[in-house]
């Protein structure tokens, strides 16, 4: 082979692997998107919280469930609240309402869930607004952690000196840039709508998981009507082996590298 032809071979063999298809970059949430934190540990949180805010705040354990929901409905998470009003420290707060004895005991994933992640082609990335201590923990108990490329934990949605956690659209943007990938090519697996808004503004798929959901009492989707779909979500889903051929999926595979 003369080396114009060589060239020209490679030339065209670097073409046509960079128009093959890439996998998505999968973002998935935690928390009763992945396991049964309704049942495994919201309760324990939520105690834990109340707790922490009617001993730090001197309040009383009514005035203290009250401020938790009222915060956490406001700012999308109980801390952003508390550190804005009363002064508290992110660390702090975070270690101690997630110590959680026991939670390992109360864990629960569905095996075919396990299954699809461990077959699901693509860089796969854990993004929860819970602390990294807890999400590693969850993780290493349900035998996940090694299919995920990394976690980005609350402590990581720091920008210009503030905490920025889902639904902020700001991080989601920053994280695309971290990852160096088009947003286009990144899908977020969530049980919560207010979030799958904010990627979709942003240019991600959005995949809505719903397995945990029939069964919640917890979370801005208690009463939501789980039939139907937003005009900002891709697809809908009660299991994770249906990611493979998801809209959302598909969506990504043409985004260009």
């Amino acid at each position: 082979m003369t080396s114009s032809a060589h060239c020209s071979a490679t030339v065209a063999a670097g073409a046509a692997a960079r128009s093959r298809p890439r996998p998505p970059v999968w973002l998935f949430d935690l928390d009763n998107t992945l396991h049964n934190a309704s049942h495994a540990a919201f309760g324990m949180i939520d105690r834990s919280m109340n707790d922490y805010i009617a001993t730090t705040l001197s309040v009383d354990a009514a005035q203290a469930d009250h401020l938790r929901r009222h915060y956490w409905e406001r700012y999308g998470a109980t801390l952003l609240g508390l550190m804005q009003h009363h002064g508290v420290k992110a660390p702090h707060f975070l270690h101690q309402t997630h110590l959680l004895p026991g939670l390992e005991a109360r864990l629960r994933a569905h095996p075919q869930d396990l299954d699809a992640l461990a077959r699901l082609p693509g860089p796969k990335f854990i993004v929860t607004n819970a602390p990294r201590a807890y999400a590693q923990r969850v993780l290493q108990a349900l035998g996940m952690a090694r299919w995920f490329n990394g976690v980005i934990a609350i402590e990581d949605m720091h920008m210009f000196g503030r905490l920025r956690p889902k639904p902020d659209a700001r991080m989601l943007r920053r994280l695309v840039v971290q990852l160096r990938v088009p947003a286009g090519r990144c899908v977020l697996v969530e049980d919560t709508l207010a979030h799958q808004k904010s990627a979709r503004r942003v240019g991600m798929g959005t995949v809505w998981m719903q397995r945990w959901l029939r069964r919640s009492s917890h979370g801005p989707e208690v009463g939501v009507r789980l039939r139907r779909r937003p005009v900002y979500v891709c697809d809908r889903i009660r299991g994770l082996q249906a990611l493979s051929g998801s809209a959302a999926a598909r969506r990504a595979r043409r985004t260009s590298p």
